[in-house]
């Protein structure tokens, strides 16, 4: 099985980066980036310490777009021409008649579909770190980046320019040399430019790199690889165009999945927001131990009237999901007495201690269950009054539902927040499970299909 795989695979592979549309793409997400350059200025950008700032905030967004678009156009295109137009022409026939399994020809042709679409992201990734080194011409004044610009057009004049020779003397697939030289030679230029300033003078490599927005493109493409999989499970029924059209009414839905299924998910309403954390009387640093007293200055005084004994409940986002404190119960007892705070008869949870002004107070936690706390408040978090109510069936369409917006750390980036190591690895193992569950879907669906 793994040599059909293999084989597979590797057709189409070959299939994909053939098809003119592929090279026409990965061409049309350059010439967007170059002509990005020139009509993003004014974004009114005043951070000066992230890796872009001013206008390149704005060139960053849109050249990220622009990648995310091209390589939703290439997963539907080359996973239309590969599946559906081989099982309307009969020539799938083939392969099915062979004993070769239909789970190894789905899991064969998305790999090499996969494969094809990372081919194509790296020359488009390569193009938007051309842009951002090059950088907004903010005025007519503004000097040119002519590294970046002789970098990246010798990239795509050398990489077309041996293509055709080889189709030429050769007889060689135009499409498929051009992509298959480009993907390097444009790593080798983007390289290449780090080691030269804007004038031509040598320099350090981190003086223009920037980790975190290729952190941000790799993401991306793992969105794009989603995509490819429903792509890849859509075409074993339906026709290149309605499959198209599939696709994209998916890839709309999932860019929507937020506020079409996640604001229902998850309901609470915020009272305030914490501004400053103060100990007050704290026996360890992570508000974990019954006794532990902390000072909360609010950035507004709150939306409702709070009186000592009412929950304290809070966490990092606005509509209550992921909340740092566990469901307590109620509690009317009279908690401005010390001696009751850690009675036994005391139910566990976080609680309004004392009011001192209209935006400050006191809140203890009064333990009694194991790890009840799983995080301290900080400043920024939200603050609630009661728990978070849960939509099953809301929870259940946006957990089954591909979300775009998991995979777009545009934000954090544009924020110079760092995204953590482990919050990567949850998009990778979002991204992997959605895959699965596609192919699977994919699978089912070609099992009963005829293609005689």
């Amino acid at each position: 099985m793994p040599a059909q795989l293999i084989a597979i695979a590797r057709n189409a592979f070959v299939e994909g980066i053939r098809q003119p549309v592929f090279l026409l793409v990965i061409l049309l997400s350059g010439l967007l980036q170059f002509f990005t350059t020139w009509n993003t200025g004014f974004a009114m950008g005043y951070d000066e310490t992230g890796e872009v700032s001013g206008d390149n905030k704005l060139l960053l967004d849109v050249g990220m777009a622009s990648i995310f678009l091209c390589g939703m156009i290439l997963a539907a295109f080359v996973a239309t021409s590969v599946i559906s137009r081989e099982i309307e022409n009969k020539t799938v026939l083939t392969v099915v008649s062979k004993p070769v399994a239909r789970t190894v020809l789905i899991l064969g042709k998305y790999l090499g579909i996969a494969g094809a679409i990372v081919l194509a992201m790296i020359p488009m990734i390569a193009f938007l770190m051309f842009a951002l080194r090059h950088g907004v011409m903010s005025t007519a004044a503004d000097d040119l980046d002519m590294p970046a610009i002789a970098f990246s057009a010798g990239a795509v004049v050398l990489a077309l320019g041996a293509a055709a020779w080889c189709n030429y003397f050769y007889g060689w697939s135009f499409p498929q040399v051009s992509v298959v030289l480009l993907a390097p030679l444009s790593v080798v230029g983007y390289l290449s430019v780090l080691l030269v300033s804007k004038h031509w003078s040598p320099q350090s490599p981190g003086a223009d790199f920037k980790p975190q927005i290729l952190t941000a493109c790799g993401s991306l493409t793992m969105a794009v690889l989603v995509m490819t999989a429903v792509a890849t499970a859509v075409s074993t029924r339906l026709s290149q165009v309605m499959t198209i059209v599939v696709c994209f009414g998916i890839f709309v839905g999932s860019l929507l999945s937020n506020y079409l299924f996640g604001r229902h998910a998850f309901k609470n309403v915020p009272i305030a927001t914490i501004a400053e954390v103060q100990a007050v009387g704290m026996t360890s640093e992570g508000f974990d131990t019954p006794g532990d007293t902390l000072k909360i200055t609010l950035q507004l005084p709150p939306k409702v009237a709070l009186k000592p004994g009412d929950s304290f409940y809070f966490g990092p986002s606005p509509n209550g999901a992921a909340m740092y404190v566990s469901e307590f119960a109620s509690f009317s007892g009279d908690l401005s007495k010390s001696e009751s705070l850690l009675s036994r008869s005391a139910p566990s949870g976080v609680y309004i201690t004392e009011l001192l002004d209209d935006r400050s107070m006191t809140v203890r936690n009064l333990g009694g269950r194991a790890q009840a706390v799983v995080k301290p408040p900080s400043a920024g978090d939200y603050v609630f009054t009661e728990p978070t109510k849960v939509g099953p069936i809301a929870l259940t369409l946006w957990a089954a539902n591909p979300n775009m917006q998991c995979f777009w750390l545009l934000d954090a980036v544009t924020q110079n927040t760092r995204v953590p190591a482990r919050h990567l690895g949850m998009i990778a193992l979002y991204g992997l499970l959605e895959i699965g569950a596609f192919l699977a879907l994919g699978v089912v669906l070609f099992q009963g299909r005829d293609v005689g």
